[in-house]
């Protein structure tokens, strides 16, 4: 009977301290911190100068090119290049079967030579009136026409050994040897083009090239010298090269409605090659005390034009705008910015609507970046 009692005594003080450490095991958890704001690359916008440019598509043509054709008739024998590689002009190219030639070569510059003795002799001769001037007469246009069937004859067969008409890059030849190469249907052979320096031809709608006349001369806008363009590759990459407008037709298409333009640029490293898609980043006018921004600010929904920005509450809003052309890869904005706002150029899909973000000038981004590149 003790014992029974002295075990409930020892049940009861085990629950009663159970019941005392059960507060403490149930004590509320601190609450979780709150996420930071997400990170967005800025700039404060300001007004300033800004060139209007327009990207024109183009197509690049060599500096010089130099259609080698057959200017004798014959049978291809060798061809003396290879194909895709440098040549210099007058290097051999091509060497036609030239025994004809040759022969009638030696022919001509014997008969030229023996023209020649005779007028030496017969004024000789006329000196001492043994010949009439009418027979020396005679023999001076048997030898001038002597001198020009050598010329003749010496032509074509230089032109048997085919020469390179100029220095360049040459393609693949149009004829094997074996063949039958024509004077009179001019065979190609081959195609010679320099490109240490390309042409890029494009056109400019002649409306648009008015509108900008116009606004320059009510003073809207400022005249900007066009003599320099920039180039975007393929890829939409920049060339590293500026180039220089060399031609400018004076004359409308009227099929087109647009106006002959080119331009040169360099090409030592033969980055550009004929016939290759570009596009050509054309200044037009300088516009005085203008805003712009980054084109991958500019966003578009159903009511228009947009930016975002950061206000002083640090929460990004939607900001209408108007944007105007372009200038290199900026928006010039008409209206919707006065300057000072602090627009969200990365991050925009972190960025919505009234949320709180933390606003990182995109200098410093960029200087952080060239850091990093130049740690690597």
């Amino acid at each position: 009977m003790l014992n029974r009692f002295i075990t409930l005594s020892l049940l009861a003080l085990l629950s009663a301290c159970g019941a005392g450490d059960k507060p403490a095991a149930t004590a509320a958890a601190p609450a979780a911190s709150a996420p930071p704001p997400p990170e967005v690359e800025v700039i404060t916008v300001a007004a300033g100068d800004a060139t209007f440019t327009q990207d024109l598509p183009g197509r690049v043509q060599a500096f010089r090119t130099a259609q080698v054709r057959a200017r004798v008739d014959g049978v291809v024998e060798a061809r003396l290049f290879k194909e895709g590689s440098q040549v210099k002009a007058n290097s051999r190219l091509f060497r036609i079967d030239s025994r004809s030639y040759q022969a009638t070569a030696d022919a001509a510059r014997a008969d030229a030579a023996l023209a020649k003795e005779t007028v030496e002799r017969l004024k000789q001769l006329r000196e001492i009136n043994g010949v009439s001037q009418q027979d020396l007469d005679i023999a001076q246009n048997k030898s001038k026409q002597a001198a020009a069937t050598l010329v003749k004859a010496e032509e074509d067969l230089a032109h048997a050994n085919v020469p390179a008409p100029l220095s360049g890059y040459i393609g693949r030849a149009q004829v094997t040897e074996g063949a039958l190469v024509s004077k009179s249907s001019a065979t190609l052979l081959a195609t010679i083009e320099q490109l240490d320096s390309v042409y890029v031809n494009f056109t400019q709608s002649s409306d648009e090239l008015s509108r900008l006349r116009r606004a320059v001369a009510t003073g809207l806008l400022k005249r900007v010298d066009t003599a320099k363009v920039e180039l975007l590759l393929e890829d939409g990459s920049l060339y590293s090269k500026p180039g220089k407008l060399s031609f400018s037709d004076l004359a409308v298409d009227p099929s087109t409605g647009s106006v002959s333009l080119r331009a040169e640029f360099p090409n030592a490293k033969r980055d550009l090659l004929p016939g290759m898609f570009v596009r050509i980043r054309f200044p037009q006018a300088i516009a005085e005390n203008v805003i712009r921004v980054p084109q991958r600010a500019v966003q578009s929904n159903t009511s228009g034009q947009f930016v975002m920005v950061v206000g002083a509450d640090g929460k990004a809003n939607p900001q209408p705008i108007k944007t105007g052309g372009m200038a290199s890869t900026d928006f010039v904005i008409l209206n919707g910015l006065k300057g000072g706002e602090q627009v969200i150029v990365n991050g925009l899909q972190k960025a919505r609507p009234g949320t709180v973000v933390k606003a990182v000038p995109l200098v410093e981004t960029m200087k952080l970046d060239k850091q990093l590149s130049n740690v690597k």
